[in-house]
């Protein structure tokens, strides 16, 4: 006898179970995602690998193993033309199983089983496109920091032959400056001589001005006796 399956058997029966297990996948494939129980779930997707296993080889027998679990030729046409080369280059891994709480009444744990998207041509194209407009972004950024690193550079270049110019700029007035006040020094020196002979000046100039005092006060007196002899010779002639 076959060995039963691990974990809980669902329906009445095996024939249930797989009757079961086969309106699962169908809603499945046509939908791409089904809300059910998490023991579903976790039992509904060995057997959804191995359709979409199947759907990949693409030939007669494993279309014909699949239509002995799915019965809707419309869903195995899907399941073939679309499902399957969407995972050509993909070896397993083609469900997802999330649970998203419990169920009002019996409080049973629920859970969403859904097929990838990855791998398909539209995905592949987004991807592609999304990694296309990455990469000119990344080439803006390049060039926008290039172009800064360039004024920054331009900048400081700019910058440094300013300094320099500023002090070959100083160096020369400090220069000429120097060559200015070197006559100013000796002239400065001789000032001070100029000065001293200024300070004597008024001092020669007071002389002088007393010396004809001197001279007059001098004079007075012999005027005064001449005054007086006068008088005496008019009187004895």
């Amino acid at each position: 006898m076959p060995k039963p399956a691990k974990g809980p058997r669902l329906g009445s029966g095996p024939a249930h179970e797989r009757l079961l297990l086969g309106t699962l996948a169908a809603q499945l494939i046509q939908h791409g995602r089904i809300r059910t129980t998490v023991t579903k779930a976790k039992r509904l997707r060995p057997v959804a690998e191995k359709l979409i296993s199947a759907a990949k080889k693409g030939d007669l027998p494993a279309r014909r193993r699949v239509m002995a679990i799915i019965s809707d030729k419309s869903v195995v046409h899907h399941l073939f033309t679309e499902i399957g080369p969407r995972f050509a280059q993909r070896d397993g891994g083609y469900t997802r199983i999330t649970k998203v709480g419990v169920r009002k009444g019996d409080n049973s744990s629920m859970a969403i089983i859904e097929i990838l998207t990855e791998g398909t041509p539209a995905k592949r194209a987004v991807v592609s496109q999304a990694d296309a407009i990455a990469k000119a972004a990344s080439k803006r950024e390049d060039a926008k920091k290039a172009s800064a690193a360039r004024v920054a550079d331009r900048d400081s270049n700019a910058k440094k032959i300013s300094e320099r110019i500023a002090s070959r700029v100083s160096a020369a007035v400090s220069e000429i400056e120097d060559e200015g006040d070197a006559p100013k020094k000796a002239t400065a020196k001789k000032a001070p001589a100029k000065k001293a002979a200024a300070k004597k000046a008024p001092a020669k100039k007071a002389a002088a001005k007393k010396a004809p005092a001197k001279k007059a006060a001098e004079k007075a007196p012999a005027k005064k006796a001449a005054a007086k002899k006068a008088p005496a010779k008019k009187s004895a002639k």
